[in-house]
């Protein structure tokens, strides 16, 4: 079974090798290192990467190698039963890192649940980045404090608050970017494309960056598009960026791309980074019953952490000193990740009233009233004196 990178309107199993043209239908993808590892030499795109040296390409592969092992070690959690759900990235680990530190600390970024690579790179707690997956929290975190909103569920729906809040970006003057990530099943969704009918309408500061990890749950991106996903931005009138999306130093040249684009009045912009979800869309998924395990050998051979170790190899960066240090801070991480887990203490009852509403509610409060009398019946009076809640 071939790959099919490019959807019906390309060519199947065409390779993501050749940096081409990021414009035209059947376009190439834009590709500065190649999946052996070799970094090739991009006339339009290389001026974006041209401050990335040897030190900061071993800090990307150390980035890529924290956030997979992140990943599995949540993984590990949900198996394990201390977590109730997880959406892996497995695979996405270049999307995710290059786009994210390309980024200004004064962008706001609009995510969807599978970001968990964003967040480590935004400074999220590693302890922030479980709560929701382990039914402590009803958000993760403090959006105000990393620049980030917590993610959302509803597919799609982030793609209105990032055009939204860029609408804000341009009231105010700033030169700051609403960047948010969804996949490819989203494109699907009535939101995503009410969000970019307003971007282009009113030329917001916003990048539209879309994971194309081939699998909307367990339906091909080839039945949800017969063109690639890039091509569909010119419908509204929004310029796109077709980049190899397991290729993190190309990745991170088109963002800044489109960072630079809308931070100079040019508009929204469209990146459909083409990857693959090496794991089920979440650990209560099965893909084996629908995924040929031909594809996932294919895409296997694309690792995104691979071809970038296979460079620093090349460059004689990959010693044992800095693969030493690369494993103790993965390790390190993954501590960190299982000790907040398990020891996050569990929500009190009446904290279910917390954060409904930004300031003093009497119908919540009656509510809380009431509820807490119902829990003192059961012979617990703390229960009906807690000071925790709306109030």
């Amino acid at each position: 079974m071939s790959t099919d990178e490019t959807g019906q309107g390309g060519t199947a199993g065409t390779p993501a090798g050749s940096a081409g043209s990021h414009s035209g239908s059947g376009r190439n993808l834009i590709q500065l290192i190649t999946p052996e590892g070799e970094r090739i030499s991009h006339p339009e795109f290389d001026p974006w990467v041209k401050d990335i040296g040897d030190e900061q390409l071993c800090s990307l592969f150390e980035d890529l190698t924290v956030v997979r092992r992140i990943d599995v070690e949540a993984t590990a959690l949900q198996r394990q039963g201390e977590l109730g759900l997880w959406p892996p990235l497995l695979g996405q680990e270049a999307a995710q890192t290059g786009s994210a530190r390309a980024l200004r600390s004064d962008d706001f970024v609009f995510s969807s649940y599978r970001e968990n690579g964003v967040a480590y790179c935004r400074g999220v707690g590693l302890t922030d980045i479980l709560r929701v997956w382990r039914g402590n929290a009803a958000s993760g975190w403090d959006p105000y404090t990393v620049n980030m909103a917590t993610p959302q569920i509803i597919i799609g729906a982030q793609t209105l608050h990032a055009t939204g809040y860029a609408m804000g970006i341009q009231n105010d003057g700033a030169d700051s970017v609403a960047v948010t990530y969804f996949g490819d099943g989203a494109t699907s969704e009535g939101d995503v494309n009410e969000a970019m009918v307003f971007a282009a309408s009113f030329q917001v500061p916003v990048v539209f960056f879309c994971s194309n990890n081939h699998w909307a749950i367990s339906e091909p991106v080839r039945l949800q598009s017969h063109v690639q996903l890039a091509d569909r931005a010119a419908g509204f009138g929004i310029p796109s960026l077709r980049v190899d999306g397991n290729d993190v130093l190309a990745v991170m040249a088109a963002t800044r791309v489109a960072l630079d684009r809308a931070r100079h009045g040019g508009g929204p912009t469209f990146i459909e980074a083409v990857t693959y979800r090496m794991g089920p869309h979440t650990t209560a998924d099965d893909p084996t019953r629908y995924r040929d395990a031909n594809e996932l050998e294919d895409w296997a051979a694309k690792d995104p952490i691979e071809r970038i170790k296979t460079l620093l190899d090349r460059k004689g960066l990959f010693t044992d000193q800095f693969q030493q240090h690369v494993r103790d801070k993965a390790d390190e991480v993954a501590r960190e990740l299982r000790a907040g887990c398990i020891g996050m203490p569990e929500p009190e009852p009446l904290d279910v009233f917390k954060h409904v509403y930004s300031s003093p509610n009497s119908w919540l409060d009656r509510q809380q009233d009431h509820y807490a009398r119902y829990l003192a019946s059961f012979g617990d009076p703390a229960e009906a004196t807690s000071q925790e809640g709306a109030r």
